[in-house]
């Protein structure tokens, strides 16, 4: 099985800034928005290398889009930067109005999603973003795993035409993926290759996918594990392809198993290659307050649950 490295833990949140700030050297019409969340957002070098296009609105988030909005009929590019609660559930109408309906090429970047933002409690912790920005027509829904893929995704949405959801976390995770790769949106990435289940994960549980498979792989278990970073548009074609071999699934994601990614996926199945499928994700709940480890572990979000599902979802096929 091929092996994957932790090159040292990194929030994807400083991913994110790490692509802003290349992006705000190269192409001008990059302009940024934050919501008195600089620092968390990571966008401080933007700010500083570039403030005659970084604008600071404050806590006035609903404000934001409509301004973004605006801002691409002079030719901008907006990226907005906010937590990911007050990135959607805060805003809904005016994403819905304003961005969405029109087409406006903003680029909703949302920090802190999840489970991990941890101490702070289920208020912020939303878990409901990836199926409300999902629904939106024409939204591109992007959850990215790690810091270079974050970096990678960033610079990547700004060539792309039209609204995007671009969503991750706060707590430093393993970084694993390419430092150089290409970043495609809407084509999944194959991580490891296998022949009794496929294990489909997107964002934080992308690592914890890998952890699966190495410990199903000592039980004589050959997992395929799916990098789904991009959401919408989903890579039905990878999914199909993995499914029709290995004959079962199990999705995983940091968010709740109504509207997730493990609902995009069923859809796909359900329509094309009917199958078992397992969901790992947070089941119907609000989080609470504690640690990102203490909560991805109560709630079954790591790779023992990944991998007792694997096993559970075998036997039915």
């Amino acid at each position: 099985m091929k092996k994957y490295t932790d090159t040292g833990k990194k929030d994807t949140r400083s991913g994110f800034g790490a692509g802003l700030e290349e992006l705000g050297k190269a192409n001008e019409n990059v302009v940024a928005l934050c919501a008195d969340l600089t620092g968390s957002l990571k966008m401080d070098a933007f700010k500083e290398n570039h403030p005659d296009r970084f604008f600071q609105v404050g806590i006035a988030e609903a404000n934001m889009m409509g301004i973004a909005a605006g801002m691409t009929i002079g030719g901008k590019i907006p990226f907005t930067g906010t937590f990911a609660n007050f990135s959607t559930g805060r805003v809904y109408d005016q994403i819905r109005q304003s961005i969405a309906y029109s087409g406006k090429n903003v680029k909703i970047c949302a920090s802190h999603a999840g489970l991990t933002l941890g101490e702070d409690g289920a208020t912020h912790q939303i878990l409901e973003d990836i199926g409300l920005m999902k629904m939106l027509p024409g939204m591109t829904v992007i959850n990215t795993c790690d810091f270079n893929q974050t970096k990678a995704a960033t610079i990547a949405i700004a060539k792309h035409n039209g609204p995007v959801y671009l969503r991750f976390g706060r707590p430093k995770v393993a970084n694993f993926t390419a430092e150089d790769q290409n970043f495609e949106i809407g084509k999944a990435v194959r991580l490891l290759e296998g022949k009794d289940v496929t294990i489909v994960a997107t964002g934080h549980l992308v690592w914890e996918a890998i952890q699966a498979a190495a410990s199903l792989e000592e039980k004589g278990i050959s997992a395929e594990v799916i990098n789904i970073h991009t959401i919408k548009p989903l890579d039905s074609e990878a999914i199909l392809a993995s499914v029709k071999k290995t004959g079962c699934v199990v999705t995983a994601e940091e968010h709740n198993i109504y509207g997730g990614l493990g609902e995009s996926v069923a859809r796909v199945l359900s329509t094309n290659h009917p199958c078992p499928q397992e969901f790992i994700g947070t089941q119907d709940t609000f989080g609470e307050s504690g640690t990102p480890a203490q909560l991805m572990e109560k709630y079954g979000l790591n790779a023992l649950s990944i991998s007792k599902a694997a096993e559970k979802v075998m036997k039915r096929k």
